[in-house]
């Protein structure tokens, strides 16, 4: 939790309290059906909350904007960045019923408002949404080729509406067609834990 307050120093105590149960909450939920490995649950803070915080450092979503987290697996990132941003709204789509079950307790038992937990996958969804988030579900052209339907043309933020992406490793060749405009953002510029010297984020404006 104290990674959490030093890189976000401003949480009011009702984040603060929400953030803080989360460990509680993915550990039971997760001792029931696994949705975080057995490794990094110990590691909950750093390798999924703080790495889901990390689009918070290139975007600060604004009230009423729409936010689409694709392949959620047990709520990241999209869970995180609801805690952060209260008065936007974000949709947790995934294919397996039992993530989505605990994504849905999860919500629950944090009185979490501002969230809705799908079981579905990203071909049936037809809403449209300031940004589509996820942590590499898929290789980057597929997503976009599923996602690019649900980006809306009005935008709300500093930020063009688009694609944020986490993704860590080398992905050069998944991005060769878009280098021209996606943006490819080292998470280490923001946080300086050692874990995160090769995670991304990749960030593509869609304009349709």
């Amino acid at each position: 939790m104290q990674n959490i307050l030093k890189y976000f120093p401003n949480l009011t105590s009702e984040q603060i309290t929400r953030f803080e149960r989360m460990d509680s909450v993915y550990r039971d939920w997760n001792s029931k059906i696994n949705v975080i490995s057995r490794k990094d649950i110990d590691s909950l803070y750093e390798k999924h909350i703080l790495h889901s915080l990390a689009i918070a450092k290139i975007v600060s979503f604004r009230t009423g904007s729409r936010i689409l987290d694709v392949g959620t697996g047990g709520g990241f990132p999209g869970i995180p960045l609801a805690i952060l941003f209260p008065e936007s709204r974000f949709v947790l789509i995934d294919s397996t019923g039992k993530k989505i079950k605990v994504v849905q307790a999860v919500v629950e038992e944090l009185d979490l408002k501002n969230v809705t937990a799908i079981h579905t996958r990203v071909e049936d969804v037809k809403e449209e949404f300031d940004f589509v988030v996820s942590r590499a579900v898929t290789a980057f052209p597929a997503f976009v080729g599923l996602v690019k339907k649900n980006i809306s043309r009005k935008p709300q933020n500093s930020l063009p509406n688009g694609i944020i992406y986490l993704k860590g490793g080398d992905f050069q060749d998944e991005v060769k067609d878009y280098k021209r405009v996606a943006e490819i953002i080292e998470i280490a510029k923001f946080f300086i834990e050692p874990y995160f010297e090769t995670k991304k984020i990749v960030y593509l404006p869609v304009n349709r």
